[in-house]
């Protein structure tokens, strides 16, 4: 994002420019410096009306409390997502008394519980940022939210049909997860500025720590003391963690309330346009691997228990991957960074998966397994960091929103078209799933190249590192 102007306050008597977040010394938003507060303008806010802002200084200690509690709540609300695999494998499986036989044979059915979550997680974000614009206290929303969760967990303990994981497992999970993960994230990029990058990756990379260690730990519970109390155990687990992150989440650092609509203007631009394609097919397809990860593995051979361990090694890699994207990103550029993972996502897909389904290989698979974790959490890692340099810190809230909520709409479409498609998990049904999760990463490819080009465009100038 290029800055038009940040001028520093006159009783500070701090005449440097900067001309970009990139720069080696920055007076911008995040500056660990404790000093008078930068009043910011940036060209994309002058397109929508917001002139300046005035914020106050940040200290190393305020950066490291947003960083702890935003890299937990991603451990918990995306995590669990994560891990939902080993529910779908223990649910559609002849021992899980929770489910009718005919209904546990439908894996796309039970495979949309999970998706259902995750998409609510995200979209959820164009009702959660207007409650959060009229709120006074950033503690109301996620303590709600966390409560929602657990209720979910408790009451899915007590289902006897599909439609009860649905609503509970399902909606009210998801409704609260977005009312627990937006209030957090949100304000998270408005403390870091110079490495906003590597900031996102280690708070993001929480996604993939939170499904290594709960993925085992709920398989365990799930052979020891049953799917019910596995869900109960969740539901008090729940309770302990979340309700002291969500009782300490940092306010905003703008005074005023940031617009919650996305701007028509800058709606109608085609890196915009762009980004939001790139978001629905990339959660559409992100999803699925993950969602069949279990499943599959089982198909080609392994246990249960070594299916779940390889969702596991996936979400571990994952974690790391997502730290070191934000590295790579701050060092070669967010937006080239973000557009070497999709690519690797895809050809990994095409390449590993499709080689182990057309060849029944077990090694192929676990290259994928490994491969995928790494190239995967490159967008989830970036794409924040990327909007805020593409549209600015002043539409970060309303474009983010939006952007999250198409990626929900994308969750909800991508793992149960994929169940669909497989029907029955056999080995050979698994090619077409593989070949449709393909086509939407690769299309997500392209999108992303396109936002990388459109916005060079709209700036009037190409820098290589971007």
């Amino acid at each position: 994002m290029e800055l038009s102007r940040i001028r520093q306050n006159p009783q500070s008597h701090q005449g440097y420019v900067p001309r970009s977040l990139d720069d080696p010394v920055e007076a911008s938003v995040g500056s660990t410096h404790v000093g008078s507060p930068t009043t910011l303008v940036d060209e994309n806010d002058a397109t929508t009306g917001n002139i300046s802002h005035q914020l106050p200084p940040v200290t190393k200690r305020q950066q490291i409390a947003v960083l702890l509690s935003s890299f937990l709540t991603v451990c918990i609300t995306i995590g669990f997502n994560q891990s939902y695999g080993v529910f779908q494998s223990y649910y559609i499986s002849d021992k899980s008394g929770i489910l009718p036989s005919a209904q546990a044979k439908n894996s796309a059915l039970v495979a949309f519980v999970g998706t259902l979550g995750a998409g609510l997680i995200w979209g959820g974000s164009v009702v959660v940022n207007p409650l959060m614009a009229r709120s006074n206290d950033p503690r109301l929303i996620p303590v709600a939210g966390v409560l929602l969760m657990s209720l979910g967990f408790g009451l899915a303990s007590l289902s006897t049909k599909i439609w009860h994981l649905l609503l509970t497992q399902g909606l009210l999970y998801g409704v609260g997860s977005s009312l627990m993960y937006f209030p957090i994230l949100s304000v998270t990029p408005e403390y870091f500025d110079q490495h906003r990058g590597g900031a996102m990756g280690i708070v993001l990379s929480g996604a993939g720590v939170g499904g290594l260690v709960l993925s085992p730990i709920i398989r365990i519970l799930l052979g020891s003391i049953s799917i019910r109390w596995t869900l109960r155990f969740l539901f008090f687990f729940n309770l302990l963690v979340s309700l002291p992150i969500a009782l300490t989440a940092m306010p905003s650092r703008f005074s005023n309330r940031r617009p919650t609509h996305v701007d028509l203007s800058l709606a109608k631009k085609p890196a915009f346009l762009l980004s939001v394609a790139a978001a629905f097919l990339q959660a559409s397809g992100n999803l699925v691997p993950l969602t069949f990860l279990s499943e599959y593995s089982i198909a080609l051979g392994y246990s249960a228990g070594l299916g779940a361990a390889l969702l596991a090694i996936n979400n571990g890699v994952n974690s790391v991957s997502r730290i070191l994207a934000g590295i790579a990103g701050d060092r070669l550029g967010r937006q080239n960074t973000l557009i070497l993972t999709v690519i690797g996502s895809a050809i990994t897909v095409c390449g590993f998966w499709l080689g182990s389904v057309l060849n029944g290989s077990k090694s192929l698979w676990l290259i994928f397994v490994i491969s995928y974790g790494i190239f995967a959490g490159g967008y989830n890692a970036l794409y924040p960091t990327t909007i805020a340099e593409v549209f600015g810190l002043q539409a970060y809230a309303s474009v983010n929103g939006f952007i999250y909520f198409i990626r929900g709409m994308g969750a909800l479409f991508g793992s149960p078209a994929g169940g669909v498609i497989l029907g029955e998990s056999k080995l050979g049904n698994y090619q077409n799933v593989v070949l449709y999760d393909s086509a939407l990463l690769f299309g997500s490819c392209l999108c992303v190249m396109g936002v990388r080009y459109s916005d060079a465009v709209d700036k009037e100038q190409w820098k290589w590192k971007a």
